[in-house]
């Protein structure tokens, strides 16, 4: 992932240097847990964690320069190791494993850790959509079905039903955080022909993870939910910023981005403020929803293995841990920090609207009056039409059509806002977590 989108506490998760340290860790448990058992010398293997390499940027040049000879990356990560070491104490490492008894465990610990940092940058966007939703729960906007006004709704309205959408958001991410949270030391196509599983359960629960029944690689559907949570997030944080972007648009004008000092909208007008954070939260989730598809494709292998999905993965997952999390902080700042404007709301849900917004409730009192729903129905219709091109305010055209027989009072409560909104504390009810 290019530096633009890369969070420095989840790319150091990927880096070559911690990837090679995990990779040490599980190695070197491996040979604690066979020592535990009696397999190997106790005091030789206790010399592979005193005399373990530091995993630095030479330590990963020596393994890129022995992998020109190897060509397969473990297997030269294992001869660097073991040279730093020195024999006879070296040659425990890799003992009875193989290599994605390493690679897949080191990489499901660091998915786990990367995961964990998702699940707290989600919290925090789903409480500061929580914080907004109570501040603004009795504000009202117009709302729009098909870009068009609707019935109202409140600000607050809206800004709840985002916190549930990432709510639950935030429980497909715990699912796939423990999905991932596994492990695997049972070498060739999983079946502990060269190592006793309980070497197995030492290292898994050393890490932090659970043992689990795996070929020779962990089953990748594993893989799959932790980018479908990761896409999920993402098209939440769409739905939010495609909402900014059409509230911010210069003939509604009902919400808009933060401008800092000093920002500038546009190279060329300087009147813009162009919604460009909204923007790129719909950008990327698109690349999220295709590292989706990417990962799915990674599902199905060959027999016990393949390696196909092991190019695919390290691309995909790195970026889409990375983005998601970039994602999250940009959507929490956006969340925080977006500019309401209520009187333009209300000039768009009353001027704006032409008051269109309460024709179900006039047509509400006509069926409550006697009319006949269907006979009501059009009478409402033609009488919205006059209004609209007539430019004329509907309340003023119901007064003065006489088909429409409604008393003064009856007319006052079809078209009372309040009235419309009086359940609106609904949305704050669904929302039972603390923020």
């Amino acid at each position: 992932m290019i530096p633009r989108y890369s969070p420095k506490d989840v790319a150091a998760l990927f880096s070559d240097e911690n990837r090679f340290a995990t990779m040490l860790e599980v190695e070197i448990l491996a040979a604690e847990g066979l020592a535990s058992l009696g397999i190997l010398p106790v005091a030789e293997v206790a010399e592979l964690r005193k005399r373990r390499p530091v995993v630095d940027a030479a330590f990963v040049a020596a393994v890129d320069e022995r992998e020109l000879t190897t060509n397969h990356d473990t297997a030269a990560f294992v001869d660097v190791v073991q040279a730093a070491i020195g024999m006879p104490e070296g040659a425990w490492l890799h003992y009875g494993l193989t290599s994605s008894d390493v690679v897949d465990t080191a990489l499901c610990y660091t998915l786990t850790r990367a995961m964990d940092i998702v699940i707290i940058e989600a919290t925090a966007l789903r409480d500061a959509l929580t914080r907004r939703a109570r501040e603004s729960i009795d504000v009202p906007i117009a709302g729009r079905t098909h870009g068009m006004h609707a019935e109202p709704t409140t600000y607050g309205a809206k800004f709840s039903l985002f916190a549930l959408q990432v709510d639950r958001d935030l429980e497909r991410a715990r699912r796939a955080r423990d999905a991932i949270a596994v492990g695997k030391l049972s070498g060739a196509v999983g079946t502990f022909s060269n190592i006793d599983p309980r070497v197995e359960e030492f290292v898994c629960s050393a890490l932090g993870l659970v043992a689990v029944p795996a070929t020779q690689v962990i089953a990748r559907d594993r893989h799959a939910e932790v980018l479908y949570a990761c896409a999920s997030l993402a098209t939440a944080m769409e739905q939010f910023a495609l909402e900014v972007r059409h509230l911010a648009r210069s003939e509604v004008g009902e919400a808009e981005e933060p401008f800092a000092p000093g920002q500038k909208g546009s190279s060329a007008m300087p009147h813009k403020r162009n919604p460009v954070l909204s923007e790129r939260l719909c950008g990327l989730a698109r690349v999220l929803r295709g590292y989706l598809q990417a990962g799915l494709e990674d599902v199905a292998l060959w027999h016990e293995r393949d390696i196909s999905h092991s190019s695919v993965e390290r691309v995909v997952l790195p970026d889409a841990l990375c983005l998601t999390v970039y994602m999250l902080r940009k959507a929490t700042d956006l969340a925080n920090g977006l500019v309401l404007h209520p009187e333009r709301a209300l000039e768009n849900l009353t001027t704006g609207s032409l008051g269109l917004v309460f024709s179900q409730s006039v047509l509400l009192a006509l069926v409550e009056s006697g009319v006949a729903r269907d006979d009501a129905y059009r009478v409402v219709q033609a009488a919205s039409r006059v209004a609209i091109e007539e430019r004329r305010n509907f309340r003023d055209v119901v007064e003065d059509d006489e088909a429409i027989t409604l008393s003064r009072e009856a007319l006052a409560t079809a078209f009372d806002t309040n009235r419309l909104l009086t359940h609106r504390g609904r949305f704050l009810e669904a929302m039972t977590w603390r923020a």
